[in-house]
């Protein structure tokens, strides 16, 4: 069985919001997910970033000069109703659009959909929009869901109707150090055999979210990494690079808010901070969590009669689909 990492970012990311908070999605590059993913035994990493394919386009070129390992096109799309994931393109799919002409947009070259987090509470996943879309396959392991309730979720409708959706298990890495705890098995080990085995809907989700240390470990990366460059932006040490949203981000901001953000950063890295921020956000997932696991089987009900009542059930899912 082939092994593939089938949602992972780099530092093309660009910039997340939390709040008022503002920080880089990641600062990996694309040559070290490619490394980290060959020590992990991956076959075939698909780089995914955010409304993006610059990054992935940089992973499958230093990957070739490697016979283990062959990297996939993706992009985590950004659309009007959640993100969907694209995978084989050959061009950047627009951002904003609803998640119907983003699917027809992939589809149109060629390419796999696939819904990551499709029932996170806290990320912003596509929901039951799922049950009326054409899509490939979703996310029954997200590796950046530590929570009890979002993968478990997505479990119990992936085996209250098999074989409909090719079950998937990605790590959403945004950082090396949470790469390797899950992937998608498939049989074969190139990224052709891992295309055919989502279509015949015969992949194998392996392993768990990453843990919770790991995840702090990437915040204090992209926080800390955040800062080394912005003090280069103010000190004129950060060339423009119209190809990294995130260089383009900083290198806009006014020295106030550099110094700002440098101030800022350092606030959070310097322990308890940072461990007091992990202990909130988890006990905020982990609340939530109980609170939706108590209404899933009412949930599980309007979703079989959703599927009742869809009227392209038979278009969508019958046998001839692929």
């Amino acid at each position: 069985m082939g092994k593939a990492d089938t949602h992972v970012h780099t530092e093309y990311s660009g910039i997340a919001r939390l709040g008022a908070l503002k920080f880089p999605e990641s600062v990996t590059t694309p040559e070290q997910q490619v490394d980290r993913a060959r020590k992990n035994g991956m076959d075939v990493l698909c780089i995914t970033d955010h409304d993006e394919i610059i990054g992935a386009f940089k992973a499958r070129e230093y990957a070739k000069q490697f016979d283990d390992i062959e990297v996939v096109v993706g992009e985590e799309v950004t659309t009007a109703d959640g993100e969907i994931i694209g995978l084989f393109l050959n061009e950047r799919v627009p951002d904003g659009l609803s998640v119907e002409e983003t699917v027809d947009i992939i589809r149109s070259q060629g390419g796999l959909t696939i819904a990551p987090h499709p029932f996170s509470f806290h990320v912003a996943g596509l929901q039951e929009r799922i049950f009326s879309l054409d899509i490939d396959g979703f996310e029954v392991i997200n590796g950046g869901h530590v929570d009890l309730y979002s993968n478990a979720f997505a479990q119990k409708v992936m085996d209250k109707y098999p074989n409909r959706w090719a079950p998937i298990s990605g790590s959403d890495a945004h950082s090396v150090h949470t790469t390797g705890f899950n992937w998608t098995e498939f049989e074969g080990n190139t990224a052709e055999d891992f295309r055919k085995a989502v279509l015949n809907k015969t992949t194998v989700p392996v392993g768990i979210p990453a843990p919770v240390f790991c995840e702090l470990k990437w915040s204090l990366e992209v926080v800390w990494g955040g800062q080394k460059m912005m003090y280069r932006s103010i000190i004129h040490r950060l060339p423009d690079d119209k190809e990294k949203p995130l260089v383009t981000k900083i290198n806009s901001l006014t020295k106030l808010k550099k110094a700002t953000g440098i101030v800022a950063g350092f606030f959070y890295v310097i322990p308890p901070v940072c461990f007091i921020a992990t202990w909130l956000s988890t006990s905020f997932l982990k609340k939530n969590a109980k609170k939706m696991n108590r209404e899933a089987q009412n949930r599980l009900d309007h979703v079989e009669k959703l599927m009742i009542e869809a009227p392209s059930n038979s278009a969508i899912f019958g046998s001839d689909s692929f």
